[in-house]
């Protein structure tokens, strides 16, 4: 190397130790302006020509998903429990009709009205086959707390636009169920709805009716994504190391937002694509992908962004545009409960919380030129003020946490408030208590700072 090149290097290694590190990004303030509960054991009977396995729902949620038809046969436990120490919730399964719980995904239609979406179910392909797929129009009044569900809409494939065999293949109506998809994220566009969804993952296209219209595989980078429940897989015959899948279970489309002319959908994986037997990663950060997607062209664009995790294992729960470039994601860890009541280190106990909630936030992001979503700032979820005393369960203090492990649901609702809610996982969560499954609870955050940083 020359004096000159020399020269150089140690001058720009000069300057750039001298540029002061990129600042982390900022937290915002979040003013509770409204909180609104419906209650867990929320039900809705399916319609009248559904089979007649989707008139009581939980029959396969015990040991080894083996069948129990007796009504609250299953005690609800929080899968966060110590196995010394199991937690109830006070709820138990099978149940009469279906559980309204899981909202997981929702889209503000102004007028106090959101439309949110139950998931698959219970957690898996194998104990929800007795789960029927819905989405929901809820009116939310912030002022009583009350939620009153207007409406409910089941998913069908009577045209056979599934392209694998279904739950209720047998049947002319062909209501789809748990078994089938775990749909994650709702975006209404026209009269038609669109979902995200994890177990493929698909993305889905519905009439205003439910009805399939069309079923989406996914491509990133040229490439199928594809969850070792997706129906084109088989398990290998003998064990040989080898993944034929490249996404983890249940880390397909959690988050699914549109553009604001309705012709781009956005949907955000929940785990980082794996190649060479690791997940994508930059420096040393797993990354997870938003995708898009053509609604005028119903394909896969080719362009995708990069979305950093605040810490490795985190999940992401929502995603939801507030305009052209900008959006918001919801961010989580997998912990349950106050922290303020976690048990001691290694001492776990029934009357505490073995893992506690810590890392709950709201991110603004920003979906640059350069396929690398910006992380603009976050709310803390675990901090949210409550000067006015409007928290109607978990407010102390002036503060209300939202100490739940699966947060799903945020939209913006107007210039300066944004939506946020939680998924109960009906009868298997208990945050917000140590001894009751949490109810589906809905916060209207006042947020004007954190919705106009740049």
């Amino acid at each position: 190397m020359t004096m000159l090149r020399q020269s150089l290097v140690l001058t720009c290694l000069l300057a750039a130790a001298a540029m002061p590190a990129r600042a982390a990004a900022p937290e915002y303030p979040a003013v509770l302006a409204g909180h609104a509960i419906l209650p867990a054991d929320a039900t809705v009977m399916p319609p009248a020509d559904a089979p007649a396995d989707l008139k009581v729902t939980g029959k396969f949620t015990g040991p080894d998903n083996r069948r129990v038809d007796t009504i609250g046969a299953l005690k609800g436990k929080t899968g966060l429990s110590h196995k010394d120490f199991p937690r109830f919730t006070g709820y138990a399964l099978p149940i009469a009709g279906q559980s309204v719980q899981g909202f997981s995904g929702i889209r503000s239609l102004g007028n106090g009205e959101f439309l949110v979406l139950t998931d698959n179910g219970f957690g898996s392909k194998a104990n929800s086959p007795d789960a029927a797929l819905m989405f929901h129009r809820l009116k939310i009044d912030f002022a009583s707390g009350k939620v009153e569900r207007l409406a409910t809409t089941f998913l069908t494939d009577p045209d056979e636009k599934v392209p694998f065999r279904i739950m209720n293949e047998a049947t002319a109506e062909r209501y789809l169920t748990g078994a089938d998809f775990d749909i994650e994220s709702i975006q209404p566009i026209g009269d038609h709805y669109w979902f995200g969804e994890e177990l493929g993952p698909f993305l889905i296209e519905t009439d205003a009716n439910g009805k399939v219209l069309q079923v989406f595989d996914t491509t990133l980078d040229g490439k199928p994504v594809r969850s070792p429940d997706n129906p084109a897989l088989a398990t290998p015959s003998a064990p040989n190391g080898k993944l034929v899948h490249n996404l983890a279970r249940s880390k397909g489309f959690e988050g699914m937002a549109q553009s604001k002319d309705g012709k781009t959908l956005y949907a955000l994986l929940e785990g980082p694509v794996w190649t060479d037997g690791k997940p994508e990663a930059i420096d040393g950060k797993e990354v997870l992908r938003i995708v898009e997607f053509s609604v005028e062209k119903r394909a896969w664009t080719g362009r995708s962004w990069t979305y950093a995790l605040d810490q490795n294992g985190d999940a992401i729960g929502d995603f939801n545009m507030i305009d052209d470039r900008t959006g918001l994601v919801l961010e989580r860890d997998n912990g349950e409960g106050d922290p303020a009541r976690a048990c001691p280190a290694d001492k776990p106990a029934a009357d505490c919380f073995t893992s506690p909630a810590k890392l709950k936030r709201v991110w603004k992001i920003e979906l640059g030129d350069d396929g690398i979503a910006r992380k603009i700032g976050f709310l803390d979820l675990m901090n949210i003020a409550d000067p006015k005393k409007l928290a109607r369960q978990g407010g102390r203090d002036g503060k209300l946490t939202f100490p739940f492990v699966t947060i799903e649901n945020v939209d913006v609702v107007d210039a300066t408030h944004i939506v946020v809610g939680n998924d109960n996982n009906f009868p298997f969560s208990a945050g917000r208590a140590l001894d009751r499954n949490d109810d589906n609870e809905f916060v209207l955050l006042e947020v004007p700072e954190f919705l106009k940083a740049k």
